[in-house]
């Protein structure tokens, strides 16, 4: 994976030089900004359109780079996506969390967990359009529809202990299905995602976990919301549902709820300066992430993105 992530890194860079020169035609904010995992949509989770400033039979590339700072956490997330033909889309993502309060694990047993310790992981995505145009169908009720998945694989460190002892895999993947409506009379896009998954903490966690309970995969339900203040700026929300799998594996081990989970939400402001440039700012709330060493305390902060796109 780690191969294979420079090697797209660079492919998608040389590319930019080329497709720089030419001039593609969505409409500003209509492909989305990036997500943390690397495909188009809000900063939390994917909607159904195509990353890419790409139209119909032209190719298209965009790469970012998010960062997040919550009271005891803070997660960088880059990565680049290749838009074909505004039908499919292929993205890589690395995360890296720095994860030092996870030290106190040491106070539960002899897990030996390093000062400082960081967990990356990257994710492999790939979105199809299925049905649907956010464009061409915006005067209809019909939604833009695709199908994705994600390939995670986290690299915990000495983290890997605590894997083991909670039963977590180090791989696995994301499933869904997007329908995203644009209503451009009223300035509004609406988006609902399905996601079938074995994911804690988005996969940072690993996936999965000791009981039946928890090992197996679970359906959530992502929800966002944007309007367009003027034709570059855009407000929006989002709600992000989570699985809870390790809950139960942290009250046998005499945690309580110390490794609970909970949903995602933030409120969002994107501003397009230009066709090829995208920021967004963002308040989170991540609620508890492993709240037996964080004194139970809700991790909200912010997260401000950029990204560039051709």
């Amino acid at each position: 994976m780690k191969k294979l992530f420079r090697y797209a890194t660079l492919t998608c860079l040389a590319c930019t030089t080329v497709l720089a020169q030419a001039d593609t035609g969505k409409l500003l904010l209509t492909g989305g900004v990036s997500s943390i995992t690397g495909s188009a949509g809000g900063g939390l989770t994917p909607w159904a359109v195509i990353g890419t400033n790409a139209t119909e039979g032209e190719i298209g590339v965009s790469s970012y780079f998010t960062r997040a700072t919550t009271q005891d956490y803070s997660l960088n997330s880059y990565g680049v996506a290749i838009g074909l033909k505004d039908r499919v889309e292929l993205s890589l993502a690395r995360q890296d969390l720095d994860a030092s309060p996870t030290i106190a694990l040491n106070g539960v047993a002899a897990f030996g967990v390093t000062p400082g310790q960081h967990i990356q992981m990257d994710v492999a995505g790939l979105k199809v359009k299925v049905a649907g145009d956010a464009i061409l169908d915006s005067d209809s009720w019909m939604p833009q529809i695709a199908v994705g998945l994600e390939h995670k694989q986290v690299r915990p460190g000495s983290l890997q202990s605590v894997f083991d002892f909670l039963g977590v895999q180090n791989s696995g993947t994301d499933v869904y299905v997007n329908a995203t409506k644009l209503l451009l009379g009223q300035s509004l896009l609406l988006n609902a995602t399905l996601r079938s998954t074995s994911a804690n903490q988005n996969g940072l966690l690993g996936f999965g976990g000791t009981s039946p309970a928890s090992s197996s995969r679970s359906l959530q339900t992502e929800i966002s919301a944007a309007y367009l203040l003027r034709k570059n700026l855009a407000i929006g929300a989002e709600y992000r549902k989570k699985p809870n799998n390790l809950e139960v594996a942290g009250a046998a081990a005499g945690l309580g709820d110390g490794l609970a989970e909970d949903d995602w939400k933030d409120l969002f402001l994107a501003w397009a300066p230009s066709k090829h440039l995208s920021l967004t700012l963002a308040y989170v709330d991540l609620g508890r992430i492993v709240p037996g060493i964080t004194a139970g305390r809700r991790q909200t902060g912010y997260y401000l993105s950029g990204q560039v796109a051709f």
